[in-house]
């Protein structure tokens, strides 16, 4: 679990295949502090496991699945990301509850920068609108920001020069690609409200084999 709030802007330093999976070495400098092995790490939102470390670089390992479904499958080394550590208990949740499961990827399709601020479009998946809301939470490469207008197939979001600055948005311009998280109490509410039947989970559970061709 995370907080959408960026500890620090991170850098690829290395990306190489390793059987079906990437592996990234990543280098950083503030979260290396109490890194340990299995740490959860979110890169750009999205949530990775930590399998191997130095003082300045750590390396994790990417499922086929997540490099399909997330912005991932386009970085090159160089590139900058946004990194946050698991939320400690006990610590003050400052943005909202981020899972580092990312639900689909948005394009930046305007981004009006100014001295106080900026205006953020991105254009989104037809299955993540539904749950944005006029001033709502929303995840954005794993940045807690909030939803300033929604449309039917995209969203607007104000953004402070603090938010840009100590994140990788300074680094966006229009056509980028970024990961959209929805807020999970929405998600929530939806399956109270439009419980999925026992037919329907046998459904999707076969159709998720089928996909890994565990049965044909």
């Amino acid at each position: 679990m995370f907080t959408g709030l960026i500890e620090e802007v991170g850098v690829v330093k290395e990306i190489s295949n390793k059987g079906d999976n990437l592996r990234l070495t990543m280098a950083a400098n503030k979260i290396m502090d109490d890194i340990s092995m299995g740490s959860s790490i979110a890169i750009d939102g999205t949530c990775l496991s930590v399998v191997k470390y130095t003082n300045k670089t750590f390396e994790v390992d990417v499922s086929e699945e997540t490099v399909k479904k997330t912005t991932i499958g386009g970085f090159k080394s160089g590139r900058k990301v946004n990194l946050e550590r698991a939320l400690k208990v006990g610590s003050r949740l400052g943005g909202h509850f981020v899972t580092g499961h990312v639900d689909g990827i948005g394009k930046i399709t305007k981004f009006d920068k100014a001295v106080d601020g900026a205006y953020l479009n991105i254009k989104a998946p037809e299955d993540t609108i539904k749950y944005m809301v006029y001033k709502g939470s929303v995840a954005i490469d794993g940045i807690s920001l909030t939803v300033a207008n929604v449309d039917s197939d995209s969203i607007t979001i104000a953004l402070i020069p603090h938010t840009i600055e100590m994140t990788n948005l300074k680094e966006k311009s229009i056509g980028e690609k970024v990961n959209i998280e929805c807020d999970i109490i929405g998600k929530y509410i939806e399956r109270f409200v439009n419980p999925i039947t026992d037919t329907q989970h046998s459904t999707l559970n076969i159709d998720i084999l089928k996909s890994h061709g565990y049965i044909t």
